[in-house]
């Protein structure tokens, strides 16, 4: 037959075939307009991952429970979704890596920093966070009205921080002449601290509250001029997350500051770690 024959019936065929890839690729939309949270009610579990660090996030060594603000606000935003609260141990050092590898489907109390804004999205924050020195003062290496970050960053000082933290980031980026000692969690670098090993322990200015009012004979802390850093504490997300996905988290925290109740599950917090240090 005629190459022209063929040729009508490619272009008669033309419409059909692109109406049957419309067809297709509406197909698969609808298949992919399930919301993240959807999938996350299937599987039956909010996986979240926990980094200890009170009184954000705190772990009882005896029964391997999960108590803080966030570990409760975890548990209440699973009762949201009708599903049960799943609690992944992990460090600061792997809290971003392990959201992006999707090992869980929330980090909990993670700092909104630009940097981990580039490997995972945030809910709005549940609450603010700067960062605190705390330390002995009767310490010699300490001069008494110390304000800044350069007042105590000499020679012979060494500042404890649990590594992976924004902490660690931002003390990192400022000290020149001091010595950071960088440890695995929040005892060891309370312990650095109360055994002279370290002078100063560098950390959220609430937790470092609660590491003063342990230590009222001798602790002390202060909150540097110019601050370290000064930032929301959220909910970390995986990148892919739509916007209504996020939405979901965010009128969850929304509603829970705006009531009070997160001030409620910090105070709830604080009075168990306190209790526990007595």
């Amino acid at each position: 037959m005629p190459d022209a024959f063929f040729d009508n019936v490619r272009l008669a065929g033309a419409p059909a075939l692109a109406l049957m890839g419309a067809l297709s690729a509406t197909a698969a939309q609808a298949q992919t307009t399930e919301g993240y949270w959807q999938g996350v009610q299937k599987a039956g579990t909010l996986r979240c991952g926990a980094a200890v660090a009170p009184p954000y996030v705190m772990r009882d060594p005896a029964t391997g429970e999960y108590s803080g603000f966030f570990a409760d606000l975890c548990k209440e935003f699973a009762e949201v979704l009708k599903v049960k609260p799943e609690f992944v141990d992990t460090t600061w050092d792997n809290i971003v890596a392990g959201l992006q590898a999707g090992k869980w489907d929330v980090s909990l109390a993670l700092n909104r920093t630009p940097a981990r804004a580039m490997a995972v999205q945030f809910s709005v924050p549940a609450m603010e966070y700067q960062i605190s020195l705390a330390y002995n003062k009767n310490n010699p290496k300490i001069a008494a009205g110390a304000a800044s970050v350069a007042d105590i960053d000499k020679a012979g000082v060494t500042l404890a921080v649990m590594s992976g933290t924004a902490q660690d980031k931002a003390i990192s980026a400022v000290v020149k002449n001091a010595t950071i000692m960088r440890l695995p969690g929040n005892d060891e670098t309370r312990l650095a601290v109360t055994s002279k090993r370290a002078d100063i322990l560098v950390d959220a200015s609430d937790t470092n509250q609660l590491f003063t009012q342990s230590n009222p004979d001798w602790a002390v802390a202060l909150n540097p001029t110019p601050a370290l850093a000064k930032q929301g504490v959220a909910f970390g997300l995986p990148h892919q997350l739509s916007a209504a996905d996020v939405e979901v988290v965010d009128i969850f925290l929304e509603e829970k500051v705006a009531t009070g109740h997160v001030d409620d599950l910090i105070k709830k917090a604080v009075d168990e770690v306190l209790k526990g240090a007595k």
